[in-house]
């Protein structure tokens, strides 16, 4: 197989980069997930060195996940095999045949921040006091750590988190933001107390709307009177059994860049909701208006609108749910592999709010599908685990497509689904390449 590690700024780069690597001489408007047929179809089996059996089902304008390829250089302390996005904040995802394991460690979770983290080295995390207040909280409380642990009951679940903006760096005219690819997802267990408990010992008065965070974080600027961010959830959110004030992932204190020594975990919904480094809840009368609220963050049109369009913030509603999406963790696209067996293939499917129903693999470009096994979650709002064992008809160049449907019958789009100014919800089916010899 062609080598094509050193032409994967295809897959990340801009649509002239893609061109002037893909084509040589030749101008086609190439994007992340467009490619030509016809003559730039020969081009390209040139390129892999190898026949697409399936040709005739490949869409229009789609460039092969072979070109997906990259070694990147990685140093985070405590993390193994992560992307660097950004540095400040700090922004990395873990490569999709890093997410294999049925509960994300903590070496491979995804690192989101919008601000500094506050240095904690020092602290006491029993020490650590959490105040819960706000226009409708009845009864105003500060509490430490050492006292929520000892007066609601614990619980521990699996619940997978994603950031709004996982899948960003397909969208096309770019979406500003962090360039984030599959990576920006994982499913720890979390231990904590349910947030409702703590809620509902303050008192929820009856004109709640919503429940917010804030954290201790710092903002880029360095002025102390802003936030980075400051989210929440409407009141229903925060009641559900799931939603959660966790102390530690995977049996062990949350990791510094996690929120040690204290989170909000709303699963299923945005990660921004999430707050890390918690130090306040309120419980509003109102929508929350903190940082990262309002404008355009955390948002999608209200209503669908076309690629590259202008859209006002009143025309912008908050994200809530995430949308049904799936993810092969094996193999590692771009693996040879012999004719004469079968493939097994696994990864792991989840729907937001939702539970997913059934998970199909193509080799045909979304020709025709075939129902993997799919197992049950752990507990609601844990990821599912699928898996297929795939033969071929023949040697070439194959892509092996993964689509989830969720409980509702919403299905995963086969391409890149509406496009938003932010680049957020992006949940098109994952695909790996294999080259199948003799």
């Amino acid at each position: 197989m062609k080598d094509v590690r050193g032409i994967h700024e295809v897959y990340r780069g801009d649509p002239e980069t893609a061109d002037r690597l893909v084509w040589g001489r030749e101008s086609h408007p190439v994007t992340r997930r467009g490619f030509l047929r016809g003559a730039g179809l020969a081009t390209m089996t040139t390129a892999l060195g190898a026949s697409i059996p399936f040709a005739e089902f490949m869409p229009g304008g789609l460039i092969p996940a072979a070109y997906a390829q990259a070694e990147e250089p990685f140093s985070i302390a405590g993390k193994d095999g992560l992307l660097i996005l950004n540095d400040r904040p700090i922004n990395a995802e873990t490569p999709a045949h890093l997410l294999d394991d049925a509960i994300t460690p903590a070496k491979r979770l995804f690192v989101r921040n919008n601000g500094i983290p506050p240095v904690t080295d020092d602290i006491d995390p029993l020490e650590w006091v959490l105040d819960v207040e706000g226009e409708s909280c009845e009864r105003p409380k500060s509490m430490t750590l050492a006292e929520i642990q000892d007066r609601f009951k614990h619980q521990t679940l699996q619940l997978h988190i994603e950031c709004g903006g996982n899948g960003r760096s397909e969208f096309y005219p770019p979406a500003k933001g962090n360039q984030w690819t599959t990576g920006a997802i994982a499913c720890p267990e979390w231990t904590g107390v349910r947030l409702r408990d703590i809620l509902e010992d303050c008192g929820i008065a009856d004109d709640a709307v919503y429940v917010a965070y804030e954290a201790v974080d710092t903002h880029l600027s360095g002025d102390p009177t802003k936030q980075p961010i400051s989210r929440g959830v409407p009141v229903w959110k925060a009641l559900e059994s799931e939603s959660m004030i966790v102390w530690a992932m995977n049996g062990e204190p949350l990791p510094p860049l996690h929120g040690y020594p204290l989170r909000m975990l709303c699963a299923g919904w945005p990660a921004s909701v999430s707050g890390k480094w918690l130090r306040r809840l309120l419980v509003r009368d109102r929508v929350h208006d903190g940082a990262k609220m309002a404008g355009q963050s955390y948002r999608v049109p209200c209503k669908a609108v076309a690629p590259g369009s202008t859209v006002a913030d009143e025309d912008m509603c908050i994200i809530e749910s995430m949308p049904v999406k799936s993810l092969i963790t094996y193999p590692k696209s771009g693996m040879q592999h012999s004719l004469a067996d079968s493939l097994a293939v696994r990864g792991h499917a989840w729907a937001g709010d939702r539970q997913v129903r059934r998970l199909y693999t193509s080799i045909d470009f979304g020709a025709t599908w075939q129902r993997a096994k799919l197992q049950r979650p752990a507990n609601r709002l844990a990821w599912q685990h699928w898996s297929s064992d795939i033969g071929f008809p023949g040697q070439g160049y194959y892509e092996v497509w993964a689509r989830a449907i969720d409980d509702r019958g919403v299905s995963q789009p086969m391409l890149l689904p509406g496009w938003n100014p932010r680049g957020y919800l992006n949940n098109a089916c994952h695909r790996i390449a294999v080259m199948v010899g003799a």
